[in-house]
């Protein structure tokens, strides 16, 4: 299959003086994970879901930072992004993207954006059907955090090892999982875009009288705030297309492995693409 054939259009874009909130809740209200930036007609980047929770890891003081409806979006975007033409083969287009850490192309034709081809866009077609490997064949390790963990404290770590983090138990056992997407469209953020969360306790106003809750402080955000659950497993021994359906069917991106209650690695969209850029 050609690029063509699989890529999204007409794409959703913004230009360079939109600010971040405006370019996230475009994302959030059409379900999409990038949006290409325009000055008048002319393409001059890309911002993803990745470089907005990336940018809410801030090392400023508190008097520096800026609300997220006052930061432009050319601050956060990728400039000059790697485009593919339409008649590029998908397994080129696949093996562009894991090579330069993108997850989508503008697909141009001369200087005019014809649409984009994306991860989702390759794992939505049959090029993934004919992968004949088990889950076990190509997963990888997972990293893991505890529930307790600080936002800022995962963000670096999914910023380091460009991956998805697995949230654990005290007693081991699954608690969620966190992505990119949890970070960037998380709803509590403070005036100056840091995640945070309310903490209030019960106490009573008087003594045998009726307890009420009374606010106490805000405290930056934890791991538990923002991850998903449950968790969608499978087994190691499973096909690549039984994966790839519960994939789709939940409308995630990985997959964690486990057996006998055991976590045994993580088999995630990349694993895949792989296979087909081969």
């Amino acid at each position: 299959m050609i690029v063509q054939e699989m890529m999204s259009a007409p794409v959703y874009v913004v230009n360079t003086q939109e600010n971040i909130a405006y370019a996230r809740n475009l994302m959030l209200r059409h379900k999409i994970s990038r949006l290409l930036v325009m000055d008048e007609e002319k393409l001059v980047g890309i911002i993803t879901k990745k470089d907005i929770a990336y940018g809410f890891r801030q090392h400023d003081p508190i008097w520096r930072r800026r609300p997220i409806d006052r930061i432009p979006v050319e601050v956060m975007m990728r400039r000059d992004p790697i485009t593919v033409s339409p008649d590029l083969q998908a397994g080129r287009a696949a093996g562009m993207m894991l090579t330069h850490d993108v997850s989508g192309l503008p697909v141009m034709n001369n200087e005019n954006v014809e649409g984009i081809i994306t991860k989702t866009d390759i794992m939505a077609s049959g090029e993934v059907d004919r992968i004949t490997a088990t889950v076990g064949d190509i997963m990888e390790d997972v990293l893991t955090v505890s529930r307790y963990h600080s936002l800022n404290h995962v963000i670096d770590l999914i910023r380091e090892r460009n991956d998805k983090i697995l949230v654990i138990n005290n007693d081991g056992t699954l608690a969620g999982v966190i992505t990119e997407s949890n970070i960037a469209f998380f709803d509590s953020f403070d005036h100056t875009g840091v995640p945070e969360r309310e903490i209030v306790h019960l106490r009573k106003e008087e003594s045998g009288g009726p307890k009420n809750r009374r606010h106490v402080r805000q405290l930056s955000g934890i791991a538990e705030d923002v991850m998903s659950r449950p968790v969608i497993t499978i087994s190691p021994a499973e096909s690549i297309s039984s994966a790839i359906a519960l994939m789709r069917e939940h409308h995630i991106n990985s997959i964690i492995a486990e057996e006998a209650g055991e976590i045994k690695g993580i088999l995630k969209r990349d694993d895949i693409l792989k296979e087909v850029a081969q």
